[in-house]
């Protein structure tokens, strides 16, 4: 066996073998194969695409490339939310102690921030003390404690995927389905939770433009989970406009904990309680109008709150911010963008919007790079919004003075003004059932 055949192969639109993808992904980690002949094959593939057999075996090579997390000592259902990353996207803050309170174990291990797309671990840790760097046994005993821990990725978590990501990155074929979908999924199975529902974004602040090749890669991840035996599950959401009001990692965990309280922006408190119910229907928890009571219950009587701030002091964090969410630092410079014109907003760029907070320092633009708790965005306005001349917009939050002119310039040219108000875009545009079938959202 060897790197031509099996690229010819591809390039001539067969179907690998499970013996063929394991001598890919082996030499490709080995170092036994040479960079151009795996990009070769990941060009073969974009072009040539892959049999949805030949994707869950290139999973499951990856998933066997590294650790895998061992979960077997948490007692009880063990679940895991995943989100293919948008701007304003907090979503783990509120599901994973709303799961938890309703009975539901999550171990979950989530990344740091890279561009626009902001990470769990960096949001977290803006509150003072919170340690993410657990060893396995520590990791156990908090979920087996509080119902709920997250923590960074193992350094040797689907070694396979960083390679070829890396690859994939510099040769244009990053936007393949089944190099995307192999690539969730190795991770998300490594983690080793029973049940996996996915938010797949669609939109200008995610890399799946189109709903439709949205529905398509959940659909096609959703196989590979039920495929390797675990339940998943998938929604489709609208990323055409931030999540929520706030960008940036202290003011995302405070509109987190607003929304544990019942309050909140109207979009995010939906999305939170869609997930979340829909966990708890795959986890058996009762019919679908039964579990979404269970998710209202956990808010009202303050049982989530109380499971992330249990969560928090397990970690080592001050839980003070959760009951005092003013005591986040704040940044120096905190000025508004005001409207030019009346009108309605009839779109907002996203992309821009989330590379807006970076440059604001509340993101970062390599992967060692630092970046500023305090800092980023908190909008007055979203699509779909009637605005007056003079009207705020956004607060810009930095400690960054120079980098605000530009932030508000950009912020301005990434809104689109019209003087009618737009057709309402759906918050959730469909689910992906255990049978891989979409259906439609009606709003």
């Amino acid at each position: 066996m060897n790197m031509y055949d099996i690229i010819m192969k591809k390039r001539n639109g067969g179907e690998l073998t499970r013996d063929e993808i394991r001598f890919f992904v082996a030499g490709c980690c080995e170092g036994s194969i040479p960079d151009y002949q795996t990009s070769a094959l990941l060009m073969a593939i974009w072009f040539r695409g892959m049999t949805e057999k030949e994707t869950l075996e290139l999973t499951i090579q990856m998933l066997l490339s590294g650790d895998t997390v061992d979960l077997s000592g948490i007692k009880g259902l063990k679940v895991d939310k995943h989100s293919t990353g948008g701007v304003g996207d907090k979503t783990t803050l509120a599901i994973a102690p709303i799961a938890a309170a309703c009975g539901l174990k999550v171990a979950k291990m989530s990344g740091r921030g890279l561009g626009h797309t902001g990470g769990t671990i960096d949001k977290l840790e803006s509150i003072p003390g919170f340690n993410t760097s657990l060893s396995r046994q520590e990791f156990v005993d908090i979920v087996n404690t509080t119902g709920l821990c997250v923590a960074g990725q193992t350094g040797n978590l689907v070694p396979a995927d960083k390679k070829l990501y890396g690859l994939r990155d510099v040769t244009a074929t990053v936007d393949s389905l089944p190099l995307i979908a192999s690539s969730i999924m190795s991770k998300k199975l490594a983690a080793g939770a029973d049940i996996i529902l996915l938010d797949v974004k669609y939109g200008s602040g995610s890399f799946m433009g189109d709903p439709e090749h949205a529905v398509r890669l959940a659909q096609l991840m959703v196989k590979i989970g039920e495929g390797a035996g675990k339940r998943t599950a998938a929604l489709i959401t609208n990323m055409d406009i931030p999540l929520g009001y706030s960008i940036g990692n202290s003011l995302e965990m405070v509109e987190a904990v607003n929304t544990l309280r019942g309050q909140g922006s109207q979009d995010f408190r939906r999305l939170v309680r869609a997930l979340s119910s829909q966990l708890l229907f795959m986890a058996g928890k009762g019919d679908r109008a039964l579990c979404e009571e269970l998710v209202e219950k956990a808010i009202s009587d303050g049982s989530a709150l109380n499971k992330l701030r249990d969560m928090i002091t397990a970690q080592g964090g001050d839980a003070r911010y959760i009951d005092e969410p003013e005591s986040f630092p704040r940044a120096a410079f905190i000025e508004p963008v005001t409207s030019p014109e009346d009108g309605y907003i009839q779109k907002m760029d996203t992309a821009s919007i989330g590379r807006i907070s970076v440059s604001l320092g509340a993101g970062r633009d390599v992967a060692d790079g630092k970046i500023d708790h305090s800092a980023g965005l908190v909008l007055n306005k979203k699509t779909g919004d009637e605005v007056k001349k003079g009207d705020v917009l956004a607060w810009l939050h930095t400690n960054r003075h120079q980098a605000l002119e530009s932030a508000k310039s950009t912020f301005l040219s990434s809104l689109t003004f019209s003087d009618a108000p737009p057709e309402k875009m759906p918050l959730i545009y469909a689910t992906i059932d255990t049978e891989s079938e979409a259906r439609r959202v009606k709003e």
